[in-house]
Formats: structure tokens, sequence, C-alpha cells
């Protein structure tokens, strides 16, 4: 099989996670509104509707979640469920701020989509709160969780002796 695409990684990545939805659109619309995320592509085929939301800022090091809603009789892993990922599973979102936190919070509170908090958890959870996307889908926002600066000391120190 030919090469379809002429840029692609040097290396091993984390590229994306998929979640099947029952409405893409919907479900497109929540994640514009609730994150960060923006949509990047859209397609469909025989089988069904996808869309890929990603950062904009990442273009060296993509990362995007994958929507796919399936047409009645074309889903391919039937008759097993998709089942949403929680209440612990979650797609984590790490914030610049405590206040961004409340904000998603309170937005969620308004459409009935918070599930958690927010609140104060041990330092390396930092402080969060756990919404649900149009299929049940746990994401959590955070504050002050850690990953950067942990990523930053174990790796940045690789990178740089290397």
């Amino acid at each position: 099989m030919a090469t379809q695409h002429s840029v692609g990684p040097k290396r091993s990545t984390w590229t994306h996670i998929a979640l099947c939805v029952k409405d893409i659109d919907k479900s497109i619309g929540w994640y514009e509104r609730f994150t960060h995320l923006k949509l990047l592509q859209r397609g469909e085929d025989n089988d069904g509707k996808n869309a890929w939301l990603g950062d904009s800022t990442q273009t060296d090091s993509p990362f995007v979640l994958v929507l796919g809603q399936f047409f009645e009789g074309h889903d391919p892993f039937a008759p097993a469920p998709h089942l949403p990922m929680g209440p612990f599973a979650h797609i984590g979102i790490e914030l610049p701020t405590k206040e961004g936190v409340d904000e998603v919070a309170g937005r969620a509170k308004a459409e009935g989509c918070l599930a958690l908090g927010p609140l104060q958890m041990p330092k390396q959870i930092g402080y969060v709160c756990f919404i649900k996307d149009p299929d049940g889908n746990t994401v959590e926002f955070s504050y002050d969780q850690g990953v950067y600066e942990k990523a930053r000391d174990v790796w940045g120190k690789a990178v740089a002796a290397g």
C-alpha cells in the first residue's frame, strides 16, 4: 500500500483518543463550548460520521479527540455496547487558573452537566471539577495538577542531556 500522507511523525507519538457519540453535531458543539478544542476535520463514509477536534497551537505534537457516530446497522463493533468513560476514567484538561476551573464548573452546572466539584483534591490531583459530555463521558478540568512541572523535571533534563 502506498503512503497517503507526506508528513508524519519521526517517532512513535501519542495522537488521539476516540469516543463513540450519538449525535456528532451536538458533541462537536459541546466540546467547542466547554474546552479549548476546535474542529480540525469532519468526515463521512458509508458507516458514519467522524470529526477530529484539537488544539490549534499544538502543530508540532498534535493530539486530537476523535468523535465517531455510526449509522444504524453500520457499527463494526456491534453488538458490543459503547460505554461512556467514567466515573474515574476521563479526559483531563489542565487550566492555567483556579478561577478557570470555577468558571467551567459554573457553566456546566447551568447546563446540567456538572458531575463533581469544583473541589481541592490531594497535591497530585489539584483543584478539579468533572463534567459529563452529551454521551456521558467524563471530562476533568484541573488547576495546579503538576503535569507540566513533572514532565519538565523528568523529561526536560533528559532532552537537555541527549
